[in-house]
């Protein structure tokens, strides 16, 4: 056994012991990092103006302070930009995470002295909850990619500026400095293909025996590695044994992306985004990604169906149910009060709180009245793939509404790596399973309102070639599982099949 394994031993017992114990705080902990977050809060300029010195409980908080989205915190960024201190939390940011929004263009996600340790310890966590569990230290001695954005960073208002995966970049532990892929350099890249290419070239030969990125990259990459070698992955890498991925649902790419290493391996899914690293999963044998409650932010939860609304429902998290569909909120001491970070969660136990995300709060399809969400789509395409035999590259579903005297319907355009010998039987299944799921549509169709679903199918690569139209492929980007509007369906059909199936 080498060093690094033989050392991570312990470590790993250390820090899985102290977050089982944790477990069982959670409740508290979150009332503590409330408490906290309103003392620091109360000589911020955003508290001032807030009035939270008058807070004294969750009741006077959720009065005080209401649901934003980025667009709403903008004026309080703006400050910061302009170099003024105190503004959301004590001091300046000492870096802003670089995120593309979709009503807001860029945001600029402030990290602070006191947040950053919530990016840093999370993963680490979670790969040490991984060792103490399974007893597997072995990959610590071999080549791990990190895949991350440009480590690069730039300065807005005299504050370090980056994308967040390059930020965290700079602070992998020293220790890991020499088992770390791809170089710098490479890291550095900006054009994805370029960079895709280098990364092949510099891993196809090493002892790689942990990879971490988002699933629809990491599929690339998988591609790219077979295709140059002529081996599966896992052939490739004989001591490849865990993967770490998170951005979107694992699901629908699992099937393939084993496919493509040629045998199942131990996989960590998280939960980060730049304004927090939100949950992560602690166990290889439950279900679900234990929610991160002694981490510098306290949540708040929202019934999905009233995240819109003037005056929703908000709970703290001893009020939550398992089952229900929640928008996530979060409060934290990077500066963010009353916080619409856009998510969907639901979960599946409250002892120990464990999640699953079921989608984006303005990822859904309600042109009908319908609000048929992702986690919605996600398990039909998952039921109808597997009865029919069928494997599924990427997907996503628009709705379709009719101008004449058709009927309006929802439309999927897929890519199959391995298409159905009956697309109508598969549709057909497909459209039973959602109305299975989603008692709204199951009405609409059964009142004749709607037509049952169609398929359009995509080109080899087409998903692909339409983020690259677009300047987001690669990184973090992901194209969304559903759409209100027709904006990427009417963009996807110039990369469907010359015949469209039904």
């Amino acid at each position: 056994m080498k060093i690094k394994s033989f050392l991570a031993r312990p470590f790993a017992s250390y820090i899985y012991k102290g977050i089982r114990k944790g477990m069982a705080t959670a409740v508290a902990d979150q009332e503590n990092i409330f408490r906290q977050m309103l003392k620091v809060g109360r000589n911020t300029d955003f508290g001032k103006e807030a009035g939270l010195e008058k807070v004294t409980d969750y009741e006077g908080f959720k009065q005080a302070v209401p649901i934003r989205d980025y667009e709403q915190f903008k004026p309080w960024i703006e400050r910061i930009k302009e170099g003024k201190h105190n503004v959301l939390w004590k001091g300046k940011p000492i870096y802003f995470a670089k995120t593309s929004g979709t009503t807001s263009g860029t945001k600029y996600i402030p990290i602070t002295k006191d947040s950053i340790p919530n990016h840093i310890n999370t993963a680490r966590n979670a790969l040490l909850c991984y060792m103490a569990e399974t007893g597997n230290t072995k990959f610590a001695d071999g080549k791990l990619i990190f895949l991350s954005g440009s480590p690069e960073l730039e300065r807005v208002g005299g504050i370090p500026t980056g994308r967040l995966s390059g930020i965290v970049n700079h602070h992998v532990p020293k220790y890991l400095r020499t088992n770390q892929m791809p170089s710098y350099e490479t890291n550095c890249i900006e054009d994805w293909e370029n960079k895709l290419a280098k990364i092949v070239e510099e891993t196809i030969h090493q002892n790689m025996t942990l990879i971490s990125g988002i699933p629809p990259w990491m599929q690339m990459y998988f591609d790219e590695l077979i295709k140059r070698s002529g081996k599966k992955v896992g052939d490739l890498f004989p001591n490849f044994s865990v993967m770490v991925q998170g951005g979107v649902n694992f699901e629908p790419y699992k099937a393939k992306l084993f496919e493509s290493i040629g045998r199942k391996i131990d996989t960590i899914e998280l939960f980060p985004a730049s304004e927090g690293f939100f949950a992560f999963q602690d166990s290889q044998e439950t279900e679900g990604l234990l929610l991160n409650t002694n981490s510098g932010i306290f949540f708040e939860f929202v019934p999905a169906g009233e995240i819109f609304n003037e005056h929703p429902t908000r709970l703290s998290l001893k009020d939550v149910k398992v089952g229900e569909n929640y928008a996530l909120i979060i409060n934290n001491n990077a500066g963010l009060w009353g916080y619409n970070i856009g998510d969907t969660v639901k979960f599946v136990s409250t002892n120990p709180y464990r999640l699953v995300v079921t989608g984006r709060t303005k990822h859904f399809i309600s042109a009908f009245g319908e609000h048929v969400i992702g986690e919605e789509v996600e398990y039909s395409m998952l039921k109808a793939a597997e009865e029919e035999n069928i494997r599924v590259t990427e997907f996503t579903v628009a709705p379709f509404v009719s101008t004449d005297k058709g009927k309006s319907y929802h439309e999927w355009f897929v890519e199959f790596e391995k298409q159905p010998a009956d697309m109508e039987a598969f549709s057909s299944k497909l459209d039973h399973y959602l109305r299975e799921k989603n008692v709204y549509y199951d009405d609409l169709i059964a009142g004749n309102i709607l037509k049952p679903l169609k398929i359009t199918p995509v080109r080899k690569n087409g998903f692909i070639d339409y983020m690259k139209s677009i300047g987001k492929l690669g990184g973090q980007n992901k194209v969304p599982r559903l759409s209100n509007d027709r904006k990427i369906a009417d963009e996807l059909i110039r990369f469907s099949e010359s015949s469209i199936l039904v």
